[in-house]
């Protein structure tokens, strides 16, 4: 679950109303991650904007990032493991690297994208669940 600022969910609703609640109108215009924060600058793709000042900035933490890195399976695949000490093999996720790690080092370009764009998802989706939970309680 992301933690979503009140400001940010009144920005990610005026986003959502100013798509036509097209959701895949909403492109990331650019990105930054260091060790603390992922940013995500976002846009409708039907109005680009000539800079990042004019786009919605959104700050997620990296530790956040990397709970839906692990969530989505990204950084892992399903693989044959030879038991320890019994001797058989059987099958099991094998994780490349730990999230961030694998997302800075191991991903490649279209991989980044994909766990970017799960990034979005998931805050568009919990925002709009989270709020129509709220409606009928």
């Amino acid at each position: 679950m992301i933690k979503i600022a009140q400001k940010l969910k009144d920005q990610l609703w005026w986003l959502i109303i100013s798509v036509d609640y097209d959701y895949s109108r909403i492109a990331i215009a650019d990105h930054d991650l260091n060790d603390e924060t992922l940013t995500l600058w976002l846009e409708d793709k039907h109005d680009f904007k000539n800079s990042l000042d004019e786009c919605l900035q959104v700050d997620i933490k990296a530790r956040e990032f990397a709970k839906i890195i692990k969530g989505e399976n990204l950084n892992n695949y399903v693989g044959s493991k030879m038991h320890p000490t019994k001797n058989f093999v059987y099958k099991a996720r094998i994780e490349i690297n730990a999230p961030l790690k694998w997302y800075q080092d191991d991903a490649a370009i279209i991989e980044q994208q994909w766990a970017r764009e799960a990034v979005l998802k998931t805050m568009l989706t919990q925002l709009v669940e989270t709020e129509a939970a709220g409606i009928y309680e």
